[in-house]
């Protein structure tokens, strides 16, 4: 095992952490080969959670699995699967899911709870907020929340589609302190290392930069759907929220445990003071209803932390409404942030280019000065 130095941040993270999340990928739960839970390893994570509990921690479970474990209940070939195929495995894995971590965790009188999220849930403000709510009171109530996409109804439009970002945004929703993304490779790498021998291992990521995103490739799992790609747009999202992030191989007895003890894993590591909530929400939304796009007198505007306003903007996509999440789009393509629209995309279209002055003879109403205010916007 490698010294904490070279893998761990000091002190380690997760000592310190008040309140956990852990993610737990398809490929450690589910056995590739028969398609059947893999009990042994789960009891050894649910004493590791145990013990994270007696340590006063608040711990948060999100689980993959269900469509893993339903497609072999229903006789689905291996390989992708089509939308209503999923959907049927997941309402059939979900529930020997959810009885597996019920019977074990209620066998050492930890109550556990099942929440099922969709995309909107945590796209839609009063939807998150709501989940928010629910999440702090079963913490506050002693309960272990089990996380899972609601594949049985979310479409391809509204889905996740991986539960990595699942699990930021729920670490983001919380206020967690760490996330813990267990998966089937101990961390990043400088390349893939299945392919290339020389890949240097990264313990600690301080900033995400292009280079680091250009490092992750793709899922190296048949049963699961998420890969390093992911797994750094997670990383994205939680250290904005000032939560600490770890890949860790997961497939050893007591993951969590090995964490603790210092095991090769990459931490990304948070700014020293997280963005406001209403920036979190906003800089974590991963799919926005449109884009703007800014000249570059007004990307320098944007970096001085002024707002954005009309003039500034060269042309839009996509249909959004006032008080949605949009894009906000350099000249060459690049996305250099996100906020919140003041307008519509019928609206913003009739006055992108134009002085603020001639807002209200053009619309036929007052409307704000800025097409997205300073404050309801995030830079990357």
């Amino acid at each position: 095992m490698p010294p904490r130095s070279a893998s761990t941040p000091s002190p380690n993270p997760l000592a310190r952490a008040r309140r956990v999340v852990i993610k737990v990928g398809s490929a450690l739960l589910v056995d590739g080969a028969t398609g059947r839970l893999n009990r042994s390893w789960l009891e050894t994570l649910i004493e590791d959670i145990v013990r994270l509990r007696r340590a006063g921690k608040q711990v948060v479970l999100v689980s993959s699995g269900a469509i893993a474990l339903g497609r072999r209940h229903l006789g689905l070939p291996k390989g992708p699967l089509r939308l209503e195929e999923s959907q049927a495995a997941a309402a059939v894995g979900q529930i020997r899911l959810a009885h597996a971590y019920k019977e074990l965790l209620e066998d050492r009188e930890i109550p556990v709870a099942q929440v099922l999220l969709t995309l909107e849930d945590s796209e839609q403000r009063r939807r998150y907020l709501n989940a928010r709510a629910t999440l702090s009171e079963l913490l506050a109530r002693g309960a272990v929340p089990v996380i899972n996409e609601n594949d049985t109804v979310a479409t391809a439009e509204i889905r996740y589609g991986d539960n990595d970002r699942l699990a930021a945004r729920v670490a983001q929703m919380i206020s967690a302190d760490c996330l813990l993304l267990l998966s089937d490779i101990d961390g990043l790498y400088t390349a893939d290392p299945n392919r290339d021998p020389a890949a240097a291992f990264i313990p600690v990521v301080r900033a995400i930069t292009p280079e680091i995103e250009a490092m992750a490739g793709g899922s190296a799992s048949e049963v699961g759907r998420g890969g390093m790609t992911t797994k750094v747009m997670a990383a994205r999202i939680a250290v904005a929220a000032g939560v600490h992030m770890c890949i860790s191989a997961g497939a050893h007895r007591h993951p969590v445990r090995r964490i603790e003890q210092g095991a090769l894993c990459t931490w990304f590591v948070p700014s020293e003071t997280p963005v406001a909530a209403r920036k979190q929400w906003i800089a974590g939304t991963l799919r926005p209803a449109g884009s703007l796009v800014i000249d570059d007198g007004a990307r320098r505007a944007l970096k001085q932390g002024r707002s954005l306003l009309p003039a500034g903007v060269t042309g839009l996509s996509g249909r959004f409404d006032r008080g949605d999440t949009v894009s906000l789009v350099a000249a060459d393509g690049r996305e250099i942030g996100r906020g919140i629209a003041a307008y519509s995309d019928q609206d913003a279209a009739r006055i992108i280019g134009r002085r603020t002055a001639d807002i209200e003879g053009i619309l036929g109403f007052r409307g704000r000065d800025e097409i997205v205010h300073r404050d309801d916007m995030v830079l990357q």
